[in-house]
């Protein structure tokens, strides 16, 4: 006899969340390769325009590791978009200035990244868009704000902004 799957009582957050997640990643991704960038790319380019930042400050706005960092770099400045710099408040640092034209092409691909998640929340009534920020914002500022440490470490996104 075979044995029956447990009942499930709450629908598949997990799911729910990691699909629609993924989802979006792939139309951003798209999009964005439209103007030649990554996500990281854009990134570190809109992250890099606010102030000052080394590349380090950069990755771990990004979430990236130091070797993904470097490459997202070395293809910012290959297109011409960006380069190490000196830091102008810390001779021993070195800073990622945006070029001009990366500053252009920054604000085309916020343009590109605001429409992908307009037309998303266009796909739910007003009323329900508001909702939905606002709990997704205060689960990730509150409860589910940290990971939990875990001996077999779970697979997480790399993108944030």
């Amino acid at each position: 006899m075979t044995a029956m799957a447990p009942t499930r009582i709450e629908p598949d957050l997990s799911f729910l969340l990691d699909h629609t997640s993924h989802v979006l990643r792939t139309r951003m991704a798209a999009e964005l390769a439209e103007i030649g960038l990554t996500a990281r790319m854009h990134c570190v380019l809109v992250h890099a325009l606010e102030e000052e930042r080394t590349q380090a400050q950069l990755a771990e706005i990004g979430d990236m590791d130091k070797t993904t960092m470097v490459v997202t770099v070395d293809a910012l400045e290959k297109a011409g978009l960006a380069e190490r710099r000196p830091s102008t408040t810390d001779r021993r640092a070195r800073i990622i200035a945006v070029t001009e034209a990366g500053a252009a092409v920054a604000g085309r691909s916020q343009e590109i990244v605001d429409g992908v998640h307009e037309s998303a929340l266009a796909a739910l009534p007003e009323e329900e868009r508001t909702v939905l920020l606002r709990a997704l914002n205060r689960l990730a500022t509150g409860h589910l704000a940290t990971p939990v440490e875990s001996p077999t470490p779970a697979r997480r996104a790399r993108q944030r902004g």
